[in-house]
This record gives C-alpha cells, structure tokens and sequence, in this order.
C-alpha cells in the first residue's frame, strides 16, 4: 500500500473501476452468449436478443472495454451465424 494520499486515492480509485469494468464485460458476455444460444435453437426472441447483444457491444467498446474493431468482428459474427 503507499503511502502518499494521492497514490492511495489512486489505488482505490482503479480497484472501484475494474469492479465495474469486468462486471460490464460480463455482462456484455452474457447478453452475446445468449444471443448465440438463441441463433443456434433458432428461438423466436432471437432478434430481440441479437439487438441486445448489438447493443453491449457497442457499448463496451465506447468504453473502452473492447477495442472497437473486436466488437464490429464479434458484430459481424453473430449476424453471420444469424
């Protein structure tokens, strides 16, 4: 731990983010998950799903949590299985 204030602020300022950084792209993972899941049964929400999944995507990587050219990739992918 160290020990000046703005280091110690600065520590704890990065662990708050990366809580809410990998609970985002776990969230983004599920929602592509599911997605893909829906495709490959060939559900009936499954637009619903592929539009939410579009969704997290770019949002994560407005973020930064993803580059943006692995979210158009993933993009790409799920409307080509679609």
């Amino acid at each position: 731990m160290p020990n000046i204030k703005s280091a110690i602020k600065r520590v704890k300022v990065n662990e708050k983010a990366n809580i809410a950084n990998s609970q985002a792209k776990s969230a983004m993972r599920t929602t592509v998950k599911k997605a893909e899941n829906a495709v490959a049964e060939n559900a009936e929400n499954k637009q619903e799903l592929l539009q939410a999944a579009y969704k997290s995507l770019d949002k994560a990587a407005s973020k930064g949590l993803i580059h943006k050219n692995a979210a158009a990739r993933k993009k790409s992918r799920l409307a080509k299985k679609a």
